[in-house]
């Protein structure tokens, strides 16, 4: 069970652990590394490369079968210096083990694709940074609605699949002289996709700021031609109580309100704080108390909303493009295949 996301406040710095040996960065060592990470660590280092920072609990629920093989690889991966890792200070008890790409296996993806790695963007001191970010906690549980939903498509008999999985990095450089979400995602089930932009609010946004970007949701839906649900997850009851209010008045200023389909939910609307599958949607202007719907129920709230087409047909950005020397391809959401014990 996922625990309710930790507010930035009781981050309060790394803790400094044991120093553990670890092999030179040389190109001799790179040439090992392409002999001896499997597809999971690949895939792996293009979800870090995509999202900043993962904890633990987040890369076992996506990647991993228990927590015993997570530890041995991710121990291997940085120690190999593919991956960097912190864990932040807490007053009691302690916080996962947070993971960052680090330079090897920064290396690795522009190797793959055909990238020259001074050209891929990446900084091990701004990786490194990130255990000092003041938005930290705020990346780290926005990732965590997704990973929940990787972890619910992993099980048994999963009834659906997570279809796509945009950072708000790449959000935004495609989006952003409009409006930068917090995420894009899709989720796949029954044969249909439901996708969405994330607004993801700790409580620490004025709420007149959070309504102010629905307006920059209808100018993107307007350039676009296309009207992509809003998705605002609130801290408590109560906040979203607050920022239905503030957000139901700024959807009437709007010249086309309907451009800009919002649903909310709070952690506390459900038993899992993050799962996003759950029952927990409400339409910004259902007015009772009921109404609340699953992610794959999303478009019974809007009845006159168009389905995006499988594949990303409706939105092409939402496919997977080829790399380029500027853009890194987005990582496919889901993991492919355990490989098979031992690890090396």
């Amino acid at each position: 069970m996922v625990s309710n996301p930790t507010p930035q406040r009781q981050l309060r710095a790394h803790r400094p652990e044991r120093p553990v040996a670890r092999v030179l960065n040389t190109a001799e060592h790179h040439a090992w590394l392409a002999r001896h990470l499997t597809d999971r660590d690949r895939w792996l280092c293009r979800m870090l490369f995509e999202h900043h920072v993962l904890t633990s609990t987040q890369i076992i629920d996506i990647a991993f079968a228990g927590r015993r093989g997570a530890n041995l690889r991710l121990r291997n991966l940085y120690q190999w210096g593919v991956l960097h890792r912190f864990q932040p200070h807490r007053d009691r008890g302690s916080h996962p083990m947070h993971y960052v790409l680090d330079t090897a296996g920064a290396v690795a993806i522009a190797r793959e694709d055909g990238i020259d790695p001074k050209e891929l963007g990446y900084s091990r001191e701004r990786e490194i940074g990130r255990a000092f970010s003041l938005q930290l906690a705020h990346t780290v549980g926005c990732n965590g609605l997704f990973t929940t939903l990787i972890r619910r498509a992993r099980q048994p008999g999963a009834a659906g699949a997570l279809a796509a999985w945009w950072s708000a990095a790449r959000c935004g450089r495609h989006w952003g002289d409009i409006v930068t979400p917090d995420g894009y995602g899709r989720w796949r089930e029954a044969g249909r996709d439901v996708e969405w932009f994330i607004e993801f609010d700790f409580g620490t946004e004025q709420l007149s700021r959070l309504a102010g970007k629905l307006a920059r949701y209808e100018r993107l839906a307007e350039v676009t031609g296309i009207t992509t649900p809003v998705l605002v997850w609130l801290p408590s009851a109560r906040r979203e109580v607050n920022a239905r209010s503030a957000m139901a008045e700024a959807l009437r200023g709007l010249d086309r309100p309907a451009r800009v389909p919002v649903a909310t939910s709070s952690g506390e609307a459900a038993a899992d704080p993050l799962d996003m599958a759950a029952p927990r949607w409400r339409r910004l202007d259902e007015s009772g108390t009921a109404g609340r719907v699953a992610l794959a129920g999303l478009p019974a709230l809007w009845p006159g909303l168009r389905a995006p087409a499988p594949g990303g047909g409706q939105r092409p950005a939402a496919a997977t493009p080829a790399a380029t020397r500027a853009e890194v391809a987005p990582p496919s959401p889901m993991p492919p295949p355990n490989p098979a014990p031992p690890w090396r």
